[in-house]
């Protein structure tokens, strides 16, 4: 589990980016919906999710520690150690993507590119030891995020020093446009982690499939955690679910890994009690060009052909 599962047998291979079916679909759509009061399922998930990373905690062997998540607790509500018993597994796919993250971003040279799919309550900026020169983008719900930074800056929740945090709402008419604005370059490696973000329908998972495509540089990797209905209401009667997630990442340029909950909770040196939790823990390669590189190729082709450099076009 040192290495990124599955990948380590095979070297990346670039598959030139075909003429994207996606490229107009840059905003997520489906992932729209107005967050207007303290009510709104999208905030109380996110607040669900705090309070599992609260109650991991303050186990007497945590698997990680998450000392901001209690700032977005209600007062009122007692920790609930079944309940975290009962939702283990998600806490071990957030000790895993942890893990992954920073492993894989100590290992980027110059300028580190992070990008966060969340529900808007990630504490990974803050808690996490961020390597010097780190950009990191979350995308989530705008209110709910605005209403997170609020408890963070109440509480003195400091991003490292030397690093960068920028914000993108989900809600975004352009969500690529929006990263690239905020200085998002797709010719620099990038890591990419989704956990949490509320994606409402199969095609908004495939317009977040096509975004992260269209900017990741071939050999940059996409983790995290598929939500149990995902696959459910896809996947046929014909098909396994590795094979349709195969079928799924590799039309848009993925080679995908299922990471299983029990491997990594051995790993861990911990047991994984038998108990039903059919979300989906994944690592993905990135296999193709982002757009940026493909632009640059073109470019560097359109210049060879001008001066009619025959070395060069050897070269490409």
């Amino acid at each position: 589990m040192d290495s990124l599962v599955g990948f380590a047998h095979a070297p990346a291979t670039a598959i030139l980016r075909p003429p994207s079916t996606c490229a107009s679909k840059k905003k997520i759509n489906g992932l729209r919906a107005k967050l207007s009061d303290d009510n709104d399922p999208l905030l109380q998930t996110a607040i669900n999710a705090a309070s599992l990373r609260f109650q991991e905690t303050h186990r007497p062997e945590p698997l990680f520690v998450d000392p901001y998540a209690g700032c977005f607790v209600p007062p009122d509500v007692q920790m609930d150690m079944r309940q975290c018993s009962h939702h283990y597994c998600q806490c071990l796919a957030t000790k895993y993507i942890d893990d992954k993250l920073l492993q894989t971003v100590n290992h980027i040279d110059g300028l580190k590119q992070v990008v966060l799919l969340t529900d808007g309550m990630d504490t990974r900026p803050y808690r996490l030891s961020w390597p010097t020169s780190s950009i990191i983008f979350d995308i989530s719900p705008d209110r709910v995020f605005k209403r997170a930074a609020e408890k963070l800056e109440g509480v003195g929740a400091k991003i490292p020093r030397k690093s960068l945090f920028l914000h993108v709402p989900m809600e975004s008419s352009d969500i690529q446009q929006s990263l690239c604005a905020k200085g998002f370059n797709g010719n620099q490696p990038s890591i990419w982690a989704i956990q949490g973000l509320p994606v409402m329908t199969f095609a908004s998972f495939e317009e977040v499939l096509c975004i992260v495509s269209n900017l990741a540089m071939n050999g940059c990797f996409f983790l995290g955690e598929l939500p149990a209905w995902l696959v459910e209401t896809e996947i046929g009667m014909k098909s396994s679910t590795r094979q349709w997630m195969d079928k799924l990442f590799m039309s848009n340029g993925f080679r995908v890994d299922m990471i299983s909950y029990e491997d990594v909770a051995r790993n861990l040196g911990k047991q994984l009690a038998s108990e039903q939790y059919k979300n989906i823990l994944f690592v993905a390669e990135q296999l193709r060009f982002s757009d940026d590189q493909m632009e640059t190729w073109r470019r560097e082709f359109q210049r060879v052909e001008d001066q009619g450099d025959e070395e060069g076009f050897e070269e490409l």
